[in-house]
């Protein structure tokens, strides 16, 4: 119980069937699919790809080439189960890599994609991460990220401890002028976001995200004796801060002109 109790979040919800596991769910990331203008010949990396629902759709809907990387060990065999799956293995590459020393060239990547990762991380090590993309991005690159954000950051202190005990994980979300500042100190231009409340845990986003049969299936899973409280305590935290809290999802250019 004392192990179910302090896993992360984002591992909870996917082991309850949960697919979508970033903070404006569906409606930030086709945001950013907009932004992106994928074509068959754009060289995609997706950062942070957990399961691959994402690397995956890409592949589907656009035809291009994507490697997808990941750390954690189990989320990455899901998510070349679900290459198999979707038969997609002659364009998703699934890897190991570490997201702050990327094992790719200078140059490599027309699109580089992370969600849900960089608010994980204090802001001086975000901006290690930052430059780590930019330099693996192609001159005229984009990267899309998508993140949390504080609503009114003099709130803040009060708002993290409490996602901190419920997702048992030390997320740092920062203010909209804080992440477009994060972007445009390390080099890049054309910064544009859109945010809006989170959906990660809304009944409304939940069936948008994972369809009517996917969200039965994840409640179900809750309301599971041994899941009860986390998932409860989750929610009620969520809720308890919708106003309080974001996702932004943003669209960031390197220069053209960069070496």
């Amino acid at each position: 119980m004392d192990d179910i109790k302090k896993e992360a979040g984002h591992k909870f919800l996917a082991r309850l069937g949960k697919t979508r596991l970033r903070p404006g769910g569906r409606k930030a990331t086709e945001w950013l699919f907009k932004q992106a203008h994928f074509t068959p010949q754009s060289q995609v990396l997706e950062i942070a790809c957990n399961m691959g629902t994402t690397s995956i759709e890409i592949a589907q809907r656009f035809g291009c080439h994507i490697i997808g990387v990941d750390m954690d060990k189990l989320a990455l065999e899901k998510a070349k189960q679900n290459v198999i799956k979707n038969k997609v293995t002659h364009l998703v590459d699934i890897q190991q890599a570490n997201a702050s020393t990327l094992p790719f060239a200078d140059n490599s990547f027309d699109i580089v994609i992370n969600e849900a990762m960089l608010t994980m991380y204090a802001n001086k090590a975000k901006t290690h991460l930052i430059k780590e993309y930019y330099r693996v991005l192609k001159p005229g690159g984009k990267l899309l990220t998508h993140d949390i954000m504080l609503v009114n950051p003099a709130q803040s202190q009060e708002v993290i401890e409490r996602i901190h005990q419920a997702i048992n994980v030390n997320a740092q979300p920062i203010s909209y002028e804080s992440w477009h500042a994060l972007f445009a100190d390390v080099g890049f231009i054309d910064i544009q976001s859109q945010h809006a409340a989170m959906t990660l845990m809304s009944p409304k986003g939940m069936v948008y995200d994972e369809g009517l049969l996917g969200t039965f299936r994840i409640i179900r899973n809750a309301l599971r004796k041994q899941n009860r409280p986390q998932f409860f305590k989750m929610f009620k935290t969520f809720r308890q801060y919708r106003n309080q809290l974001n996702y932004i999802a943003i669209c960031s250019i390197k220069p053209k002109s960069a070496i």
